[in-house]
């Protein structure tokens, strides 16, 4: 019985079409870099587009909204822009502490 299940898994695909595909690869559309900062904190950089605000305090709060379900409830010291050749903010960066 064995032996059937297994000529079965391995021998059926290649006569039956099961019209099963690969999964498509999406990828996450906001990209996070994590990194240690040195001492007990991590450093979080997430695509300007998931973060970006009118203000300062507007870019912490949804930085910190945006971190919430990744990491959880953490403190963040401070965001710095991570900006482009031309100068444009492609991401920002934030130093983060639980």
């Amino acid at each position: 019985m064995v032996t059937v299940i297994l000529l079965f898994i391995f021998i059926a695909p290649r006569f039956i079409d099961f019209k099963d595909q690969p999964a498509e690869h999406v990828g996450h559309q906001n990209s996070i870099v994590i990194t240690p900062d040195g001492s007990k904190g991590m450093i979080y950089q997430v695509d300007a587009s998931a973060v970006d605000a009118q203000d300062e305090d507007m870019v912490r709060q949804n930085f910190v909204h945006f971190l919430r379900p990744i990491a959880g409830p953490v403190r963040v010291d401070k965001v710095v822009p991570v900006r482009d050749q031309k100068g444009h903010i492609v991401a920002y960066r934030g130093w983060v502490r639980r």
